[in-house]
């Protein structure tokens, strides 16, 4: 799963993904942008992780980053839809770097 995620962020593609909410108890499904693979910066355990922007979540909540463990994370597939980065970086990467290098331009 990790090469499709990697390569859908390469080109900049949206994902369906399905993943085991623990804050649910159940499997959920959304349609997201892959913005980076590695630890967290929130979580600081050092656990690598498959960092999406989802842009449609619960009802009543507004688009936001979802940081996915690799246990949790059920299937993806990779879509015929492309996202724009700077739908949703806001900081500086320059300052917040990536783990993962990539070739967003001035989102790189």
């Amino acid at each position: 799963m990790k090469d499709k995620f990697l390569k859908a962020l390469d080109n900049k593609q949206k994902v369906k993904i399905t993943f085991y909410s623990k804050e649910d108890g159940r499997d959920i499904e959304r349609i997201c942008a892959p913005m980076d693979f590695g630890p967290s910066r929130r979580f600081k355990d050092g656990i690598d992780r498959f960092h999406l922007w989802d842009y449609f979540p619960d009802q009543g909540q507004k688009p936001h980053p979802l940081p996915l463990e690799p246990k949790f994370l059920k299937s993806i597939v990779v879509l015929d839809e492309y996202f724009n980065p700077g739908e949703f970086i806001t900081w500086s990467v320059d300052t917040s770097p990536w783990h993962y290098s990539r070739d967003w331009g001035q989102y790189s």
